[in-house]
């Protein structure tokens, strides 16, 4: 059975009042920001949905596959154990080489041409990470950035897990915005909580998080693509110039700092962003 979507159906806030939002689909190829401040209950919400909650959470939220519930022996029973989390604080613990568990990975996989997939899940891995890594590399000796850019290279060539569920990349070291970009080529669902606006506005809808219930849902309108779009520019050029400071080069003056700065003052003016929750 394919998947075709996954459904979070409201429970409660903290206060046990019922969520604002009372179901929510997800279509596979689709990307959902969750947001909010602090404490407003967003990697709870992840959390309910890599567990298949069933209602008895504290959330009391439900979890659909395909509009089926959790039941292990139900018809969506492929689909238990098939999302995938990326998060900031995830390390190995695995004493391996990087080359043996990315083979051992695609082979329980079944990926036919194993070879090949392995160098190019080192080759993304090596995009995203500051600093490149080696396939005789011991796991457990990948700095923390380094084994987040190697698990997302990994979801997105070699798992075949549907749902990815991601929880604040924006401090897990690796070029975030690249990430997103590659696991949203895959054709998953992918959910990603995260104060970041670039990487809020990268999702096609956004769910606001409030006290620890889903409070407001918002799809990305036309004029916050647009300045998605200027963000990522200005983001490139920092980047930039970020990796000039690491080689241990100096930052020449650009011809465009004042029209970057303009920019960046009218983004931060925009009102309607604020009122996200972000």
């Amino acid at each position: 059975m394919k998947l075709r979507k996954i459904s979070i159906l409201g429970g409660q806030d903290k206060d046990a009042n019922p969520e604002n939002i009372r179901r929510i689909d997800i279509q596979t190829g689709e990307v959902v920001a969750v947001v909010g401040p602090t404490g407003s209950g967003k990697t709870q919400l992840i959390s309910d949905i890599e567990q298949y909650a069933d209602g008895a959470s504290p959330t009391r939220r439900t979890i659909l596959i395909n509009d089926l519930g959790p039941d292990s022996n139900g018809p969506n029973k492929a689909f238990r154990h098939l999302m995938a989390e990326v998060s900031q604080k995830m390390n190995f613990v695995m004493d391996s080489s990087v080359a043996a568990f990315l083979r051992k990975h695609a082979r329980v996989r079944g990926i036919e041409d194993i070879e090949k997939r392995v160098a190019d899940v080192l080759g993304l891995t090596n995009e995203l990470a500051g600093e490149p890594i080696s396939m005789a590399d011991n796991l457990t000796l990948l700095s923390g950035g380094q084994a987040r850019a190697l698990m997302v290279a990994d979801v997105a060539l070699i798992s075949n897990a549907p749902v990815v569920l991601i929880d604040e990349i924006e401090n897990a070291g690796i070029d975030r915005l690249k990430a997103l970009n590659i696991l949203k080529g895959q054709g998953k669902i992918v959910l990603v909580v995260t104060h970041d606006l670039t990487l809020t506005l990268m999702a096609d809808r956004r769910i606001v998080m409030k006290n620890g219930g889903m409070c407001k849902l918002h799809r990305l309108t036309r004029e916050e693509k647009r300045i998605a779009a200027e963000l990522a520019a200005i983001e490139a050029d920092i980047s930039r110039l970020r990796n000039l400071i690491r080689r241990g080069d100096s930052i020449e003056k650009s011809k465009n700092n004042k029209e970057k700065a303009v920019l960046w003052r009218e983004f931060c003016s925009t009102a309607h962003l604020t009122s996200a929750g972000l």
